[in-house]
């Protein structure tokens, strides 16, 4: 069927090659006469829904005419929302991403209509359907990006939460964007953000951004707190967690940044910290459940600060402590790893009692969680440490096999930062390697080669 200009022509087309009248039309479409007949003769615009109807009647594919009827119901005309809100949430359904784009384009020149995108945009996020979502938030975001207002600081946020995912470069670029909005959010919102924050930027090891927005959590935690604890009320807008929790956690962040950056002292003295739960007043479930894993993580954390110091005899007791929980294994046996390569460490017996965990490595990429950066950059880091110890002891085929699922994931993820490691043990151990691992040793030279162009 030649494409025509409006959606009445197609129709009236389709009526004539069909000999179709308009009451049988509107039978098999399920609309009566009066409204086919409005439509036909351009006295009637239609809903979305009608469209649906119509598309159906004519056996075409869903979304068939969505493009003409962006072109006949809302570009250069003024913006009916009553039209446009359902038309979207049938884009978003049917994944037609570039007419939501149009829809945007074309009516976004006026701010009037910011608050009603936004309002969609939540309601779409709601839904699941982040690619839809994510155009509305840009299109709010471009138009009052001169605004200063607390939405454009809420769709900032929405943008950097949808954007991050397994490219390490670009969940950099997204948190650089999003973090000039934080302090725009209000006081509960910026808790939450200022935690996704920290996460993303922990996941990329950039350890002085950690700590920054970890003090600024752990400010605005406390200041938050006091103001809970003065009010005989509870408040009206409430934190994803307990408040209290944003506080701890902040101690854990800067932990976790001092034995990172090697600085064991402080490390040490933030674990301790993250576990001094005394002051917490609250005694409700979810504050107990909390407190616990708080206690759990504390305890892990002295540990590990004492084993990154060096100190071979907590080790034992750092393994039982990972086991507690399944979520840890990844990242604990990645310390463990890296305190065996520092200090030169025989764990032969710890990788033993974690064959299994370690075999089944690559099942932590199968299940997407909202901590997925971190996942891969755990799972590329002990891989490479794994790497590392094995070749360094002569263990050449189960080095080579860490090194090779080390590299595919360094490179799938685009972390520039492990795919240097990687190239730097190749190199080091070149004449073991280099024949197992040729291909995949030149196609990691050739991707970093184009990252530093």
């Amino acid at each position: 069927m030649k494409i025509t200009p409006t959606i009445r022509a197609e129709l009236e087309q389709f009526l004539q090659q069909e000999g179709l009248t308009l009451s049988k039309f509107g039978q098999i479409a399920g609309m009566n006469r009066g409204i086919i007949s409005s439509i036909v003769t351009g006295n009637k615009s239609m809903s979305i829904n009608q469209l649906d109807r119509i598309t159906e009647a004519m056996g075409l594919p869903e979304g068939r005419f969505y493009d003409l009827f962006i072109e006949n119901y809302i570009i250069d005309h003024p913006p009916n929302m009553r039209r446009i809100e359902p038309f979207l949430y049938r884009c978003a359904e049917l994944e037609k991403l570039d007419a939501i784009r149009r829809v945007v384009g074309a009516i976004m020149d006026n701010l009037l209509y910011s608050p009603k995108l936004f309002e969609i945009a939540e309601g779409l996020l709601a839904q699941g359907r982040h690619g839809a979502a994510l155009i509305l938030y840009e299109g709010v975001a471009e138009a009052e990006k001169y605004q200063h207002s607390e939405r454009l600081a809420i769709c900032q946020y929405r943008i950097f939460k949808i954007q991050i995912g397994n490219d390490q470069e670009k969940n950099f670029q997204s948190a650089l964007q999003f973090e000039p909005f934080v302090k725009r959010l209000d006081a509960i919102d910026q808790l939450d953000a200022f935690v996704d924050l920290a996460n993303v930027y922990r996941s990329l090891r950039k350890w002085e951004r950690v700590e920054e927005v970890a003090k600024d959590l752990r400010a605005l935690g406390k200041a938050q707190y006091s103001i809970a604890q003065s009010l005989k009320r509870e408040q009206v807008k409430k934190p994803l967690r307990p408040l209290f929790f944003y506080i701890a956690f902040s101690s854990s962040l800067i932990g976790g940044a001092n034995y990172e950056q090697g600085n064991y002292e402080l490390a040490l003295q933030a674990a301790y910290e993250s576990v001094d739960l005394e002051w917490v007043k609250e005694t409700d479930k979810e504050t107990k459940h909390w407190k616990n894993l708080f206690q759990e993580w504390g305890e892990t954390n002295v540990c590990l600060s004492k084993l990154m110091a060096g100190n071979r005899k907590v080790l034992p007791a750092y393994a039982d402590l990972i086991t507690r929980t399944k979520d840890e294994i990844l990242p604990g046996l990645w310390n463990i790893m890296i305190a065996a390569n520092r200090y030169s460490m025989d764990v032969d017996d710890i990788l033993n009692r974690f064959e299994c965990e370690i075999s089944n490595l690559h099942d932590h990429t199968k299940i997407q969680t909202n901590d997925q950066q971190n996942i891969n950059n755990q799972l590329v880091g002990v891989l490479s440490e794994l790497a590392e110890y094995c070749l360094s002891r002569g263990q050449y085929e189960k080095g080579v096999r860490f090194l090779l699922d080390g590299m595919r994931k360094s490179i799938i993820i685009n972390d520039e930062r492990s795919i240097l490691r990687y190239r730097i043990i190749v190199e080091r151990y070149q004449k073991f390697v280099l024949t197992e691992a040729k291909t995949e040793y030149h196609n990691l030279e050739s991707y970093a080669r184009r990252l530093s162009y």
